[in-house]
């Protein structure tokens, strides 16, 4: 696991940075530990997590959506546990963090997320997440 640190930081209290560090990991660690629990946690009730999808055959672009509901339940079902442990990329790097938002990258196994942070009541929660495949990863 790496953890890096852009100048856009310079700027944001240390403890900021090391809630959003944190929310970040418990995002995907959650997701490989099949804990539903700590992965609510993280996740904004209203959050969006969407990929954009190519169909192979027309090149139509379609955005697929999934809901911090469905999040959870995917990760309680415990398919995240199936990477195996040395396989299991968590790299996080704050891109960038302006009064109570925060840009964050994670290099997973087989894919990157782009996460969009919010202080919300006092805690760093996800709201949206964008991401894409690694090449070769379905």
């Amino acid at each position: 696991m790496t953890s890096q640190t852009s100048r856009a930081e310079w700027d944001a209290p240390a403890a900021d940075l090391d809630a959003i560090r944190q929310t970040a990991l418990d995002y995907i660690e959650s997701w490989y530990a099949g804990d539903g629990d700590r992965r609510a946690r993280c996740l904004h009730p209203n959050l969006a997590k969407r990929t954009v999808r190519t169909h192979p055959e027309t090149g139509r672009s379609t955005l697929e959506l999934m809901s911090a509901t469905t999040l959870v339940e995917h990760t309680r079902s415990g398919a995240g546990k199936e990477t195996p442990r040395e396989r299991q990329q968590k790299d996080v790097t704050i891109l960038d963090v302006f009064g109570n938002v925060a840009s964050v990258k994670i290099v997973a196994a087989g894919w990157v997320d782009y996460l969009h942070l919010a202080k919300f009541n006092g805690e760093w929660v996800i709201v949206n997440v964008l991401w894409e495949r690694k090449p070769g990863q379905v």
